[in-house]
């Protein structure tokens, strides 16, 4: 008989999500040999690193009386060069003399993983989406409320801080923002234009649940660059798991990415902690409130659904827009989110049931769904509800 296909486990997703938590809470719970290691310093270590690493888990295989296989967890390892071909020759090694090492790899830049991966562990390897953590994670684990949720966020690493603001947001913006910009993102990829970079975070962050074509945004960037570079930071954004360009739905005809964007935070801790905001200023304002409570939505469906095949876009039509389109396999359902905040413009749900009649629709928010519901159900099965 074969024995079973063994595959790299690796969980990947933005920063302060909680992987290395759950990777040192494994360690403690396993009663196989374990050895955990991370590379996340500033001085970028080389291939020796993990071939030690990888030594000491081989030892504790080696010295196991019960022949109980052992597990290797490499944090943050897409920090190393070259470290997708160390890992390759060292578990092919493993796979050709029957060593039952089980190995998982974390990383918070899932696109600089990526890289490695594809390049050199192809058919090796599983990916563990890792993101954001959602309304009943952050309601169990810390008490929030709903509007604390949509304020606040999913960060657990700041939740502690929700009582003091100005604290709060110097740590997201000083922890979580500033350290995946200038070290996932700046330090890990060609960036010409680390400026052009940064304040298209910020736009993004100003303009979340907007649609904005490219030529629109480096008007307001005002910066020399052209949209090519602009999608690919876009890219880098998004992957780094801050803010994401929503494309526009089309049915069945495939859209070229040139396509004006809607821009999404993908944590609506982000918006906030950069303008320095409070949740009490911000829900005395309507307008502000409205577009706060559409980002916390979509960054929810964006995070849940990562992973599970079903996509995420924005349609629109003249002045009719449509907030949210989920798209599963041939199944298309229309989400619009309402706040108690009524939309100056008309709504394009029924303009978009015209367009494409077996799409269902979904209300969310103020007449619809109530939002906690909303957050509290499986996105799968809104299309089955």
């Amino acid at each position: 008989m074969h024995s079973p296909r063994r595959f790299i486990q690796v969980l990947a997703g933005p920063r302060q999500t909680g992987k290395t938590t759950m990777a040192r809470q494994l360690v403690q719970q396993l009663v196989h040999p374990c050895h955990y290691a991370s590379a996340d310093e500033p001085t970028l270590k080389g291939g020796s690193w993990i071939e030690q690493q990888w030594e000491i888990a081989r030892l504790s295989l080696q010295a196991g009386s019960d022949r109980r296989p052992a597990v290797l967890i490499l944090d943050e390892i897409q920090k190393l060069p070259g470290w997708s071909e160390t890992v390759k020759r060292l578990w092919d090694e493993d796979t050709a003399e029957g060593r039952a090492l089980a190995v998982v790899i974390l990383g918070s830049a899932p696109l600089l993983m990526r890289q490695g991966l594809t390049e050199s562990l192809a058919g090796r390897f599983e990916v563990h989406p890792v993101m954001h953590w959602s309304f009943a994670e952050m309601r169990d684990a810390f008490g929030y409320t709903v509007e604390q949720y949509i304020f606040y966020g999913g960060y657990p690493g700041a939740a502690v801080l929700i009582n003091d603001p100005q604290r709060w947001a110097s740590y997201i913006n000083e922890a979580l923002i500033e350290t995946t910009v200038s070290r996932d993102i700046l330090l890990m990829a060609r960036i010409e234009k680390p400026v052009l970079l940064r304040r298209l975070f910020e736009l993004g962050c100003r303009y979340s649940g907007q649609i904005l074509s490219y030529q629109k945004m480096l008007g307001q960037l005002q910066d020399v660059g052209n949209t090519t570079t602009l999608a690919h930071y876009l890219d880098l954004l998004e992957n780094a798991g801050l803010v994401a360009g929503l494309q526009k739905y089309a049915g069945q005809v495939v859209r070229k990415r040139g396509s004006s964007p809607k821009l999404l935070v993908l944590n609506t801790a982000l918006m906030n902690a950069l303008a320095y905001r409070t949740l009490d200023a911000t829900r005395r304002s309507p307008e502000l409130w409205g577009r706060l409570v559409e980002s916390a939505v979509g960054a929810d469906i964006y995070n849940r659904t990562r992973g599970t095949g079903i996509q995420l876009h924005y349609w629109a039509a003249g002045h009719l827009e449509l907030d949210f389109v989920l798209v599963k396999g041939d199944q298309v359902l229309a989400v619009e989110v309402k706040s108690a905040y009524p939309k100056q413009s008309m709504t394009g749900i029924d303009a978009f049931a015209k367009s494409f009649p077996k799409a269902r629709k979904l209300l969310i928010g103020a007449q619809g769904m109530p939002l906690e519901t909303f957050f509290n159900l499986p996105v799968g099965s809104l299309f089955d509800a």
